[in-house]
């Protein structure tokens, strides 16, 4: 399980960090280097070392903000079309959300986790159920294809490639598994149409749809511990 119940109770009142965040907001608009912002809004909030990794995630510049927010796809527009998975990014964030820990909800509508692989990767209790639900939310838009794009340099990537080819055989998914050294740099070059709440893609990609958000909004994923920005 990807949970920490110390973790959910460091996020259980939000407050604090709604207001960091606003200060955050403030600073990085002024084009304030993040990590000296950072420094500057944890100490003024006492925010642990947790606190302040999700503070990041969970804001970015006014500029940055509407640069994303012009690139992001509605549901409708997948119809028939061609989405990459930034693989790694979305599956340890539904694997966390599912087993119960917390999740972040950020200025520009992603949510996000502070989980990390740390070079490698081990499938969960969870695993299966997230990929099948991705699986079944996507094709219920109509998708045409679905590729994901893992991280090659991480252990059990491969094993984990068969294992999505094992489950989109049985149930039918027109899916593609790539492993590939940096996913993120693949996803930007090829101009794809991205699923990732990674914010060097967001900021850098062509187009952007926000399948994490969807899921919640639509009742794939119980949203128990998540902390919102506003």
């Amino acid at each position: 399980m990807r949970t920490n119940e110390q973790d959910n109770a460091l996020f259980e009142d939000g407050k604090k960090l709604k207001l960091a965040v606003a200060d955050m907001y403030y600073l990085l608009s002024r084009n304030y280097p993040a990590r000296a912002a950072v420094a500057l809004v944890g100490n003024r909030y006492a925010l642990v070392k947790k606190q302040q990794t999700a503070l990041l995630g969970m804001v970015c510049g006014e500029q940055e903000l509407q640069n994303r927010l012009q690139k992001e796809l509605r549901p409708e527009q997948l119809k028939d079309k061609t989405i990459y998975v930034d693989g790694f990014n979305i599956l340890i964030l539904l694997e966390t959300l599912l087993s119960g820990g917390v999740v972040f909800k950020g200025l520009d509508g992603c949510y996000r986790d502070i989980s990390s692989v740390h070079g490698t990767y081990k499938q969960v209790a969870q695993t299966e159920a997230v990929l099948l639900l991705v699986g079944r939310a996507l094709q219920s838009l109509g998708v045409q294809k679905v590729v994901w794009v893992f991280d090659s340099p991480v252990s059990n990537s491969g094993k984990l490639k068969t294992y999505c080819y094992e489950l989109a055989a049985l149930h039918e998914f027109h899916w593609e598994i790539m492993l590939h050294q940096h996913p993120d740099q693949y996803l930007i070059d090829n101009k794809v149409w991205a699923c990732s709440a990674d914010a060097f893609v967001l900021n850098e990609c062509t187009a952007w749809f926000n399948l994490g958000a969807y899921m919640i909004q639509q009742d794939y994923l119980a949203g128990k511990h998540i902390v919102s920005a506003r």
